[in-house]
């Protein structure tokens, strides 16, 4: 998979996308992450990208001449199944998106500032909007990472035991059951004796049944979607 993502602040994702799981998945070449300065695009003296909104109104937007011709060269370039924009007002993220986006070649994603990007990009560019959360930030870059890490996690070969991505909460709509490790036994707290009896069928039954306690309890709203 690629994944090209388009910001005014390029350096942002530097830590983000140089750490383990992110970073491996990129060095044994089963994605590639391209980062591009929308600034470099602007075809103004001073670069910069953004602009009094027509109207009238607080806040300014995002110029569609840079972003324009930065899509428009890498769409020479290559085939793109989605491109898709960071915005508090798109499609709220949620696991089904996540699969999906997962089995992608190419994607684009495109940060907003200010008070968000000219319209015409969004009607002529944008395919996909999607939102991280009820909630504004100052920019898209957070919500790209946050998309990114829970795309690229999906991806065959990226995490060694590919079973374990699938057994994550929201992937069956429900909650991930409680999970306990090494010692037994800790302060006198003890994890559930069917954990240790080595029956995979009752285990199975105990997880499943602990995963629609948690989810009637914590997200009952994900109950009524199912």
């Amino acid at each position: 998979m690629r994944i090209d993502i388009l910001s005014i602040l390029p350096n942002f994702f530097n830590l983000a996308f140089e750490q383990s799981i992110l970073k491996r998945a990129q060095q044994n070449g089963i994605v590639e992450i391209h980062i591009h300065d929308i600034r470099k695009y602007s075809t103004n003296k001073q670069k910069s990208v953004d602009d009094y909104q027509y109207g009238g109104g607080a806040g300014m937007v995002m110029c569609i001449q840079p972003i324009d011709d930065l899509i428009s060269k890498l769409k020479s370039e290559r085939n793109y199944d989605e491109i898709i924009y960071l915005t508090p007002d798109g499609k709220q993220l949620n696991q089904g998106i996540c699969n999906k986006l997962s089995t992608l070649k190419n994607i684009i994603l495109l940060c907003g500032h200010y008070k968000g990007i000219d319209q015409r990009i969004r009607d002529h560019f944008i395919s996909k909007e999607i939102s991280i959360g009820d909630y504004v930030l100052t920019g898209g870059e957070l919500g790209a990472i946050l998309l990114s890490d829970a795309i690229i996690r999906l991806i065959p070969g990226v995490i060694s035991d590919e079973t374990s991505a699938l057994t994550d909460s929201f992937q069956d709509q429900l909650l991930s059951p409680p999970i306990y490790t090494r010692p037994s036994e800790y302060k006198g707290w003890k994890v559930p004796k069917i954990l240790l009896s080595g029956d995979e069928k009752k285990i199975e039954k105990w997880r499943q049944e602990q995963a629609e306690i948690r989810t009637k309890t914590r997200r009952p709203d994900i109950l009524k979607n199912k």
